[in-house]
């Protein structure tokens, strides 16, 4: 019998991540390295927003290049997968289960959001290949907080069928305040918000990370729009709740974005 895959919420903070590694590439790298019987990866990015809930069904998703003005190095990096399309199958038919209305999407491939931070946490092989086939369900543009959860929740039984959910997002993600200096000082704020969201995720309280936009310090500012954070919010509802988090070591980059992680239900704990 599969064990049950684990949940992660991972910051991706911005492309350069996947060049520049900081403190969570490792992190992340041994993680994936504890993961045990994990057949596949479900990954919800704020990179791709639709009208409704979609989920990729391409057979080789195409690695996504969805920015500009990055190093050359960037636009060459690829992360080809394992044929992907049995177990984006089966989330469709989870969603429908949970009374979603769901949509397939045969030509999307995987954005930034999902190959950058996959690039430390499952490494492309020496065949050329990543590890694990990788799929993409969509973050409609409507969803709130609670919407996200509940999606999470709706994606939860995956994990039965050994399918890892991992929200990518970013623990702040204000894009006015991104400083490009290499020794760039933290903004003040960044580790109050990280703060408190590291407290209410530890006490479980997703009631308040919920509410986040009330009770958290400076939560405006770090996010003036919120679709980076939603991501957390979906891997809330996929872990149990008596799973503890996993914290991972991890930066405040660029001065503004803090690459605050958490993982739920590996053997890393």
């Amino acid at each position: 019998m599969t064990a049950r895959a684990p949940v992660l919420f991972v910051s991706h903070g911005s492309p350069t991540f996947a060049i520049d590694p900081g403190r969570l590439g490792p992190a992340l790298t041994a993680l994936g390295q504890a993961w045990r019987d994990v057949k596949a990866v479900l990954v919800v990015s704020p990179h791709w927003q639709t009208r409704e809930l979609a989920v990729t069904l391409s057979r080789q998703p195409e690695t996504v290049h969805d920015f500009g003005g990055f190093p050359p190095a960037l636009y060459r990096l690829q992360y080809p997968v394992p044929d992907p399309l049995p177990y984006a199958s089966q989330a469709v038919q989870a969603l429908a289960r949970a009374g979603h209305a769901v949509q397939g999407d045969e030509q999307r491939g995987l954005d930034h959001g999902a190959w950058v931070p996959l690039m430390h946490l499952l490494p492309v092989g020496s065949d050329g290949r990543a590890p694990l086939p990788v799929f993409q369900v969509s973050l409609p543009i409507h969803f709130g907080t609670a919407d996200a959860w509940r999606l999470g929740q709706a994606l939860a039984p995956l994990r039965d069928a050994g399918i890892a959910v991992v929200g990518s997002g970013s623990m702040t993600h204000n894009l006015r305040d991104v400083q490009w200096a290499d020794d760039a000082a933290p903004v003040p704020y960044v580790e109050a918000f990280a703060a408190w969201v590291r407290d209410a995720v530890a006490r479980a309280d997703d009631k308040a990370v919920m509410d986040y936009r009330q009770q958290a310090p400076h939560a405006a500012r770090a996010h003036p729009t919120e679709e980076h954070f939603l991501p957390l919010l979906v891997a809330l509802g996929a872990r149990d709740a008596d799973e503890a988090p996993f914290m991972l070591d991890a930066d405040i980059t660029h001065g503004s974005l803090s690459m605050a992680s958490f993982a739920w239900g590996t053997p890393a704990q």
